[in-house]
């Protein structure tokens, strides 16, 4: 059973990040995992930060409630805010999040599918994120590797779908303590990717685990460097969860 995983990015504060004229952009921070949690309530806090090289650091902390109401579908609401050293935090979105077990062990590889709902404020329109997240074991590895589309709408001038990817490959040591590597790009519109120097790619370290040996707290750390839509920079991402 892994632990749940990502979101948005909405409009970037005074020239930080490059942004595609008019668009919405998710840098992605979180791997989908494929899990089942049936009858689980889960209280989710994550915070999580962009800084590209020579500029300032925007935050996202971000606050969610979710359930597992079947072994095959879990559900979760995320509202999430940004903020910057120049700019006070205030509400960015909000999110609902449904994901789907498809397979259950009877294959190498188990797929879900991930779908997200968001609502971006400020007449920032609205974007619907959906693809297959994908998991394997080997040994004590865990990989994953997900495929993700990107539509959004409501906007004042279309955009056509975005294709993103994420991945990781986690080493469960302890139930407390695993680490690993993880990855996310964007590689621009799905069926026309963008220029190589404009593609965001990026990787690094990630450990995660569970508290106290109940496993019901949860937590997960990383941090990435590479490219965020063309520019060098690095992001920090932290996750802690309680499950009821």
């Amino acid at each position: 059973m892994a632990t749940p995983y990502r979101h948005p990015l909405q409009a970037l504060c005074a020239g930080l990040l490059v942004a595609m004229a008019g668009a919405q952009a998710d840098p992605g921070y979180y791997v989908v995992p494929v899990y089942e949690a049936d009858a689980v309530a889960r209280v989710d806090m994550r915070y999580w930060t962009v800084r590209l090289h020579g500029g300032s650091t925007v935050v996202w902390p971000e606050i969610g409630v979710g359930y597992g109401l079947h072994k095959r579908w879990f559900t979760e609401v995320l509202a999430s805010y940004i903020g910057s050293a120049s700019q006070a935090t205030h509400w960015s979105s909000l999110q609902w999040q449904n994901d789907f077990l498809l397979t259950q062990g009877q294959f190498d590889v188990d797929v879900a599918l991930h779908t997200l709902l968001l609502h971006y404020n400020d007449g920032g329109g609205h974007a619907l994120e959906f693809g297959p997240a994908m998991q394997t074991e080997w040994g004590r590895w865990r990989l994953n590797a997900n495929l993700l589309f990107e539509r959004p709408w409501g906007l004042a001038k279309a955009r056509p779908t975005q294709f993103k990817y994420q991945w990781q490959a986690v080493y469960r040591w302890r139930p407390e303590f695993q680490f690993g590597l993880r990855g996310f790009g964007e590689l621009g519109e799905w069926d026309h990717w963008a220029p190589s120097g404009s593609r965001s790619q990026r990787l690094g370290p990630v450990v995660q685990g569970s508290l106290g040996g109940s496993g019901n707290w949860n937590y997960q750390f990383s941090y990435l460097e590479g490219k965020i839509y063309g520019r060098r920079g690095h992001m920090l991402s932290a996750r802690l969860s309680v499950d009821f």
